[in-house]
């Protein structure tokens, strides 16, 4: 199973189209807080997600709970601006967990430190503009990790 990890993500159409994504694909999210919005159905159906049941969602309090959760994975990478290795270098495995920083400011130093051998980037063409929308480089990458290790079964 592959593991998308939103650090204190801000914008619920995001998370709703992200959450789409790991449902169809069998991924588990975990969403850590604070969010920066309220998790509730007017928020959902704004974001289209109509089948959040379908969802193998986790949310935990902090960084350190997630940390400390059975169900956390060992290995994560974090998807950065700030990295010098391209996803495409890295042989994902299962079980592994893609860790995204919110929309406002992306990660946080401390957690850049504590991730700084498992950064990674998705490379773009245009040097001038900052980065993909957060529910598009999700997308990106889990299909990249899911197309090494194989996509779930129906």
């Amino acid at each position: 199973m592959l593991h998308v990890i939103l650090f204190q993500p801000e914008i619920a159409p995001n998370t709703g189209n992200i959450g789409r994504m790991c449902a169809l694909t069998r991924s588990r999210l975990h969403l850590i807080h604070p969010l920066g919005y309220v998790i509730n159905d007017r928020n959902l159906r704004r974001a289209g997600m109509d089948y959040w049941n379908q969802l193998d969602v986790h949310e935990h309090a902090d960084w350190k709970t997630f940390r400390a959760s059975p169900l956390a994975p060992q290995r994560l990478w974090l998807f950065t601006t700030k990295a010098e290795q391209n996803f495409w270098q890295v042989n994902f495995a299962d079980g592994d967990g893609l860790v995204f920083g919110n929309e406002g400011s992306g990660a946080p130093d401390w957690l850049h430190d504590e991730l700084s051998a498992t950064r990674v980037t998705i490379p773009h063409a245009n040097a001038t503009l900052r980065s993909l929308n957060l529910s598009t480089a999700a997308g990106v990458a889990t299909y990249e990790a899911l197309r090494q290790i194989g996509m779930p079964q129906a």
